[in-house]
């Protein structure tokens, strides 16, 4: 797949995403889709969980937008970085958000196969989403991931 299409997909994904459109999003999607979120410490594969975790997703950051500001790719994989923008609602991460609309770099690497999109791997620093909403970036953590400290 040459860089010109792989960057369509991915910018097809972003504007259904951008409009909280799950099933746009998935239509780019292949039944296989592995999406990864390592800030939020999630791994999705195919479609009816991508589904679900979108779903979920938009449920948190209703206002959800992102903006793909560059890209490069080599035979197989394309790397795009932007801008995401939203606001956190709800006590899904373990607090009260502070309503505010955060600003955050994203990173965002895609593998294709047949066509679609197979992988995506979503990067931002979930500090700086916990610092502009509000929120302690320790107690997300551990409601994401449990408390490491404790001795079991």
């Amino acid at each position: 797949m040459d860089g010109k299409r792989m960057f369509e997909l991915a910018e097809r994904l972003a504007v259904a995403k951008s409009r909280q459109d799950v099933a746009a999003a998935l239509e780019v999607l292949h039944p296989d889709m592995v999406l990864e979120t390592p800030a939020f410490g999630t791994r999705a594969q195919g479609l009816a969980e991508n589904e679900r975790v979108l779903t979920r997703f938009f449920k948190s950051f209703p206002d959800y937008h992102v903006t793909l500001d560059g890209h490069a790719n080599s035979a197989n994989t394309l790397v795009c970085w932007g801008t995401a923008r939203m606001t956190m609602t709800g006590d899904r991460f373990g607090g009260a958000p502070n309503g505010r609309r955060a600003e955050l770099p994203v990173f965002i690497a895609f593998a294709f196969r047949d066509d679609k999109i197979a992988h995506e791997r979503f990067v931002f620093d979930l500090s700086e989403l916990c610092a502009q909403s509000g929120l302690s970036t320790d107690a997300v953590r551990r409601r994401l991931f449990g408390d490491a400290t404790q001795a079991a």
